[in-house]
């Protein structure tokens, strides 16, 4: 069993930065991939951010390729996500998922377990 809560959302102006962390509590952290999605209203989740459990690979949406990143510190049980020039279409609601298979995927089904969700709003 694996807990986890997000922290960090709030509210930014276009072209802003703001850092999200996830941590993770239970089993041992370091076995799980894990990832961010993103859920904005009207629409389905959708993948963010993708990162191994050593670290040794990370996998982004097009659509935040270039601007987002992830990383993790496995001694925190901790994940972040560092968001970078931020743009009104960013707004969701966020949530970071922790998967047990073997490699990546962005498929919502191959995730074990999700946090609560932090609100993110980028104003313009």
């Amino acid at each position: 069993q694996v807990q986890l809560v997000e922290s960090g959302g709030g509210l930014v102006q276009a072209g802003g930065s703001l850092r999200l962390s996830c941590t993770a509590s239970g089993r041992t952290f370091s076995n799980y991939g894990m990832g961010w999605f993103r859920q904005a209203p009207g629409k389905e989740r959708e993948f963010v951010a993708y990162i191994s459990r050593t670290s040794f690979s990370t996998f982004y949406g097009d659509s935040v390729k270039g601007r987002f990143s992830i990383s993790r510190d496995n001694a925190k049980n901790t994940v972040y996500l560092q968001m970078n020039i931020l743009k009104p279409e960013d707004t969701a609601v966020y949530y970071c998922a922790a998967s047990s298979r073997s490699s990546y995927s962005k498929l919502l089904n191959s995730y074990d377990y999700w946090g609560q969700g932090t609100q993110v709003t980028v104003s313009s």
